[in-house]
């Protein structure tokens, strides 16, 4: 019997070569196999969600506004890792550095780091694998 997770699935076809992002590069009509969205982002999926992003902060990493972040709750948020964070009841998503002292830091120069202080509410609440933004 097929799940209703399985009929809702969309295999799309994965072609073998890389796609040229500076200089024109021939394509061939090999496709390498099919992908599952799914499959490919979503690494444990009772410990995935899905978040809209908000702003600027994050812009130098790609993550644009209104793109969508995958987010894993399994993942340890190590040293550099990109992380949603509830700072005091708010949240945001940063890269996180541990050393030499926590701090939660934008990607964007706009904006500065927040110092992750003991007396506050911290929490992180997922690392982000990815973020799909739409042109």
């Amino acid at each position: 019997m097929i799940s209703e997770d399985q009929k809702r699935r969309v295999n799309l076809p994965l072609f073998n070569d890389k796609i040229a992002v500076g200089w024109p590069s021939p394509a061939d009509d090999y496709v390498e196999r099919s992908i599952d969205l799914n499959e490919y982002l979503v690494k444990n999926s009772a410990a995935t969600y899905f978040l809209r992003a908000a702003g600027d902060s994050m812009i130098n990493v790609g993550i644009h506004n209104d793109a969508i972040l995958i987010v894993d709750r399994s993942i340890e948020p190590t040293d550099g890792k990109i992380v949603i964070a509830s700072v005091d009841g708010s949240y945001t998503c940063k890269r996180l550095q541990l050393y030499p002292e926590p701090k939660l830091i934008a990607e964007n120069i706009k904006y500065p780091p927040i110092k992750i202080d003991k007396k506050e509410d911290f929490e992180i609440i997922g690392v982000v694998l990815a973020a799909i933004n739409q042109f």
